[in-house]
């Protein structure tokens, strides 16, 4: 046998390269301490994505604050990494929609903080996380309308190079480059406004009117004779999925959603309770999030579409019980449907649709 070759530690003289596999797996453990430094702050990271975020009551929290990020930085500079301070982002969400106090000048301590090279962060009115754009006013609009917009780009491209109007050509178009783009993390930024919702579906209803044999139909006709769900209804879809995958384990329930387990109806999500001493304002922050409005989806399903383990079984009894619903969004210039088209609407509906909740 031949001499062993001893380890001896090497200086690392490049970086890793863009795109490999084992780089993201070296980074993670070259940022694995970083949280250690955060003491007063909730700290995450995606990747090289990090975010830190504090409620601010009392002036020391703001100083908290300014001191985590002063020892993120450090530490920074104490494993040489070198970071764009310059991108650095401020978001704010408040409670009181007074500005009174943002103008005066011995409180601009509380929502201003500066980094090491002196650049100060100042609140924003968006600022985009994981491609989402998050808005201070706790409102998903700007989001929307970036979003659509890039659809629309993309949609008139697709019908301006692709001459072939054949509904398998053009449907296969429009799933993969265009509906997937009014899709990304739709279960975070779903809108309850009507006015969003026919925004988004605009983008559908324009592309298919393109599709050869269907320019005739309505856009309700054209869903059913191209078997498309509308945009909403396929959010509504991926929230349900969503909420069963956190109940089996699949997804972290990181909002500590609860479930209760009943002989007749199956599994049930509890509803969390409005907070009385919130202001009436928090009402529509209630109902659009995602733990009250996933909840209540999750809740209109019998039980027999609820109980698989399997996510394909799950998937193809969901698929089989939205049938059965009708699927009339809110459009611009349509006549006025018999509600807002969601799940929960068609469920609570007076006359009721009695004969849907029952197992095919």
């Amino acid at each position: 046998m031949g001499n062993t070759p001893s380890l001896v530690p090497r200086p690392v003289i490049s970086g890793v390269p863009q795109g490999s596999v084992l780089g993201p797996i070296l980074f993670i453990l070259y940022i694995n301490d970083l949280h250690k430094v955060v003491c007063n702050c909730n700290a995450g990271s995606f990747a090289d994505d990090t975010k830190i975020e504090q409620r601010i009551d009392i002036s020391e929290d703001a100083d908290n604050v300014q001191r985590d990020l002063d020892d993120i930085i450090e530490w920074s500079k104490k494993n040489n990494m070198v970071l764009h301070e310059d991108k650095f982002m401020l978001l704010r969400y408040k409670t009181n929609k007074s500005t009174m106090l943002d103008v005066l000048p011995f409180t601009s301590h509380l929502v201003e903080y500066v980094t090491s090279s002196g650049h100060i962060l100042r609140p924003q009115e968006t600022a985009r996380d994981l491609g989402v754009e998050l808005s201070s006013d706790y409102k998903w609009t700007v989001h929307i309308n970036k979003m659509v917009c890039s659809a629309r780009k993309t949609a008139s491209w697709v019908l301006g190079v692709f001459k072939d109007r054949s509904k398998p050509l053009m449907l296969q178009l429009f799933k993969s480059l265009v509906r997937s783009r009014v899709e990304y993390c739709c279960p975070l930024w779903n809108p309850l406004n009507v006015t969003d919702i026919q925004t988004i579906e605009d983008i559908q209803r324009h592309f298919t009117r393109h599709i050869a044999g269907t320019g005739d139909l309505n856009y309700w006709e054209r869903l059913s004779v191209l078997n498309l769900q509308s945009l909403q209804r396929r959010r509504e879809r991926y929230m349900i999925i969503h909420v069963w995958k956190m109940l089996n384990n699949l997804s972290p329930n990181d909002i500590g959603m609860q479930f209760t387990d009943n002989a007749r109806l199956g599994k049930k999500v509890k509803i969390p309770a409005f907070n009385k001493a919130a202001p009436l304002s928090a009402v529509t922050l209630y109902d659009s999030s995602f733990a009250v409005h996933a909840g209540k989806l999750w809740n209109t399903l019998p039980g027999y579409v609820t109980s698989p383990t399997k996510l394909d079984i799950f998937k193809i009894q969901l698929g089989k019980f939205l049938r059965l619903i009708p699927d009339n969004p809110p459009v611009k210039g349509y006549h006025t449907s018999q509600n807002r088209n969601s799940i929960i609407d068609w469920r609570n509906q007076s006359g009721g649709l009695q004969n849907v909740w029952r197992p095919c």
